[in-house]
């Protein structure tokens, strides 16, 4: 059984645990990284990103491989094929880290276990999933991939109403489909949606009672099966694209029981400084209550955290001081 103690512990090699990797151990701060797969998560299944700051365009695996190479030519260590299976709070500040017969104690620790995009689980589904071949988890991350397409949306929440006006932005036609016949969403999202459809040049279709049960194409993504839940009629829908918004699942079932979790799963923090119920322990990335699931975003929380810890280490009290007696510049 390996037994080490570090300053900060990492969970999870994305963008938003490399990013604090970075910054805490440029401030000479002992950091190890703990990784379950290998270093990128989501991020590297994306063959084309434009829209991270001063990056015109990289694929996923490009630019990760570059944020490793930056975290450990500065000495953070990141070791691959661990993953945590618990935390336990140890007498006195330390939080201890298991992983299979290994554990690691820190002084403190940043969750950034990411999430996976909910599948639809239909044939084609992982065929084509990649906005190269057609299948995209992301408008935002995406839609300009598709201009002068025709493309479907799938999903009913605000995320997906959101996405999907983002979608007639730059797509010929957008079609959104939705397993009921009214959504769940915010009425002012609604509402905005309803006005776009309705327009008398409108390239938003809304297709009620419809789900995919699968997705054609050769190369790429060239048709959506679609089925109405009420009549059961089924149509090959021609498209260039399949977008698909219907939820997250974060990766944190190994923290239930360790710090709060919401019913969905995500972990609960304050948003302005990522502190967690237990002290010492902060979250960042797509599995925190309240993140955008963004890219540079994700980055920028873990230079967040990362700056945090060397506040806590400076007075460990800190951490029980309500938010709104902090909100200044810097913290402190």
């Amino acid at each position: 059984m390996t037994e080490a103690t570090y300053d900060v512990i990492i969970v999870g090699a994305g963008p938003a645990g490399l990013a604090a990797a970075l910054y805490a151990s440029r401030d000479r701060l002992k950091t190890l990284v703990l990784e379950r797969l290998l270093p990128g998560g989501q991020i590297s299944t994306t063959d084309r990103i434009e829209n991270y700051p001063g990056i015109v365009r990289i694929d996923g695996p490009g630019l990760i491989e570059q944020m490793q190479k930056q975290v450990e030519d500065f000495g953070a260590e990141i070791k691959t094929g661990c993953e945590v299976t618990g935390l336990e709070k140890l007498q006195g500040s330390n939080i201890s880290v298991c992983c299979a017969n290994d554990r690691y104690t820190a002084r403190a620790v940043i969750l950034a276990p990411g999430s996976n995009y909910r599948k639809l689980g239909v044939p084609g589904e992982e065929k084509f999933r990649k906005a190269a071949a057609g299948v995209s988890y992301c408008g935002t991350c995406d839609a300009p991939f598709f201009s002068g397409k025709q493309v479907v949306a799938i999903g009913g929440g605000n995320t997906a109403i959101e996405e999907t006006l983002h979608l007639t932005k730059y797509a010929d036609r957008v079609t959104l489909i939705h397993r009921r016949d009214e959504f769940r969403a915010a009425k002012v999202l609604v509402e905005e949606l309803l006005d776009k459809a309705g327009g008398p040049d409108s390239n938003l279709i809304i297709k009620y009672d419809t789900v995919a049960t699968a997705i054609g194409g050769t190369e790429r993504v060239e048709s959506v099966r679609l089925k109405n839940v009420k009549t059961g009629r089924e149509e090959d829908y021609p498209c260039d694209g399949v977008f698909i918004f219907v939820g997250m699942t974060p990766n944190t079932g190994f923290l239930k029981g360790f710090v709060e979790l919401t019913d969905k799963g995500f972990v609960k923090c304050d948003c302005a400084y990522l502190r967690t119920n237990v002290p010492g322990v902060f979250v960042v990335g797509d599995c925190r209550v309240g993140a955008t699931m963004q890219l540079a975003t994700s980055a920028g929380d873990g230079v967040v955290a990362a700056l945090m810890v060397k506040q806590y280490f400076r007075d460990p009290h800190w951490w029980d001081e309500p938010v709104s007696d902090l909100l200044q510049p810097a913290g402190w």
